[in-house]
């Protein structure tokens, strides 16, 4: 019953995602990136992860991650509409600076991203073929990020680009038919008299700092912040939010349905253990996590180098070429990869980015406070920026 599930929700999510007639719509264009950058494979890393940390409250602990991404975007969407605009008026210099520091900070959020991508990449392929080895993990990491760096030096990345939508279409069919097989799944215990509540919740305060560690995996509505060229503001807002509520709904109501599962996945080892234990839910999902995620993490990676490639020109005056940027990312990533493992790469991407979007809050609080109807608003910016600078100096990795 669960490899039914899977194959046929799968099969017509996949149909879906590519011919149906709203992915032809500049909307589904503009959404595409941050939902492909958002869920990418961050079900599959937070599931264990969350499993040990929270037991039967991985839910709500994903919950509030959830939440707490929809409140930056709220800050993220007021600057696509209030302060864009207000950046090319001359004399605004605090919103400038602000919106300039963010911008390289951004940078540096990017360069760990890419490591992060692909060190989750070779987490899976390893997993999938059932060897537990650090040391290949990240050497097939390396090789990735490598591989990454001369693609964009000869000028392929452009090429390879251009497979986001198939990826990003073949991973929403999978994970769609995951969530299928797991509901087959519970039906199946339930129906066999047995019990699918979750184990015993831990609520213990050393739990949150990983909690905080983890804010990379609801990362990526951000992106639509940086697509003006190609979309206009009413259609980033409306894409940023769609991405945030499917993505959001689509990890609770994974959680929830992982619940039977989540004492083994407490077991388990590694940050790609939802693979293995996933075999115990349909025969195929092994296999089609694997080559899923693979795909989707080597997309994002791309998207993410070509957003970077954009911002150290932008950032340096185009007085570095694309080519020396694709350089510089291949050897900070290396160095990320060959000096902190894969939960310390998670924690340190989480809070590149925590950092980046306590900056946008602080853009958002200082055009809101010029405004004397907006002084609410601008009160709670400033505390979305506080609570975002907590996550960049408290989130650790698991242990």
């Amino acid at each position: 019953m669960t490899q039914l599930a899977f194959i046929g929700v799968a099969g017509a999510g996949l149909l879906l995602l590519l011919f149906a007639p709203f992915t032809k719509t500049a909307l589904w264009r503009a959404t595409v990136t941050p939902l492909a950058s958002i869920i990418g494979s961050g079900f599959l890393v937070s599931a264990p992860l969350l499993a040990r940390e929270f037991g039967g409250f991985a839910a709500p602990a994903m919950a509030l991650l959830v939440g707490l991404a929809a409140l930056i975007g709220w800050a993220i969407r007021y600057n696509i509409r209030t302060v864009e605009p207000l950046l090319g008026q001359p004399g605004n210099h605090a919103l400038q600076s602000l919106e300039k520091l963010s911008h390289i900070v951004l940078a540096f959020a990017y360069f760990v991203s890419v490591a992060y991508y692909l060190s989750l990449l070779g987490q899976f392929v390893l997993e999938s073929a059932g060897v537990q080895n650090d040391a290949l993990a990240t050497g097939i990491s390396v090789a990735l990020v490598a591989g990454v760096g001369v693609l964009g030096w000869s000028g392929g990345a452009q090429k390879v680009a251009g497979v986001e939508r198939y990826a990003t279409a073949l991973n929403l069919a999978v994970i769609s038919g995951f969530l299928a097989a797991l509901l087959a799944y519970n039906l199946g215990i339930l129906n066999a008299g047995g019990s699918v509540m979750p184990p015993a919740g831990k609520a213990q305060m050393q739990g949150l700092p990983v909690l905080l560690g983890l804010l990379i995996v609801v990362q990526g509505f951000e992106t639509t912040r940086f697509t003006g060229d190609d979309f206009d503001p009413a259609t980033r807002q409306k894409a940023m939010w769609i991405a945030q509520l499917v993505s959001g709904v689509i990890y609770i109501v994974f959680f929830l349905l992982l619940s039977p599962l989540l004492a083994d996945l407490a077991q388990g080892t590694g940050v790609a253990a939802i693979i293995t234990v996933s075999g115990t839910v349909a025969l195929m999902l092994p296999l089609s996590l694997t080559v899923a995620a693979a795909a989707s993490q080597f997309s994002a990676a791309i998207a993410d180098s070509l957003g970077n490639v954009g911002l150290i020109e932008q950032i340096s005056g185009n007085r570095i070429d694309p080519r020396h940027a694709y350089f510089l990312m291949a050897v900070v990533g290396i160095a990320i990869l060959v000096t902190v493992d894969v939960n310390g790469v998670i924690a340190l991407a989480s809070r590149a980015f925590a950092l980046f979007y306590a900056l946008q809050c602080l853009v958002a609080w200082e055009a809101a406070r010029q405004t004397p109807a907006q002084k609410g608003k601008a009160a709670a910016f400033l505390a979305l920026a506080g609570l975002c600078a907590v996550v960049c100096v408290f989130g650790v990795p698991a242990e």
